[in-house]
């Protein structure tokens, strides 16, 4: 606490006011600590800018996989389109080709179709006979 000055039995002068000074240096700390935690319209803003922090944060990088999505599925998109063509042009060929064989060689076409029309025929006859 205080030293005595030797013989007299009184506090030195000089120590009290560093010690009044040095309490009234901690006591001011410690209200200007107590008055931060009262300012609850102080605490409330902080708050708010905190969230509105996270709430960016959390929409930029929501961003950034909407993207990622989008260009992954573009890319799923193009190849699609490739494929579809490609086998477009395979079935393109392909009747081609069977248009070709049928120009060139109309018997097969021509067995086959008097073949349905001879079918045709029979269940015609069976059903006149049923009535």
């Amino acid at each position: 606490m205080s030293e005595k000055n030797g013989s007299s039995g009184k506090p030195d002068v000089t120590v009290l006011r560093a010690e009044i000074k040095q309490t009234r240096a901690e006591l001011g700390e410690t209200v200007q600590a107590l008055a931060a935690k009262a300012d609850v319209k102080a605490r409330a803003k902080e708050q708010v800018e905190q969230t509105k922090q996270k709430v960016r944060a959390q929409a930029v990088e929501a961003g950034e996989k909407v993207r990622d999505v989008a260009y992954l599925a573009g890319d799923r998109v193009k190849n699609a389109a490739v494929t579809a063509r490609s086998n477009a042009a395979e079935a393109g060929e392909r009747a081609h080709e069977a248009g070709e064989r049928i120009r060139r060689n109309p018997v097969p076409m021509v067995a086959l179709l008097a073949g349905v029309a001879a079918l045709v025929g029979m269940i015609l006859v069976v059903r006149g006979r049923r009535r």
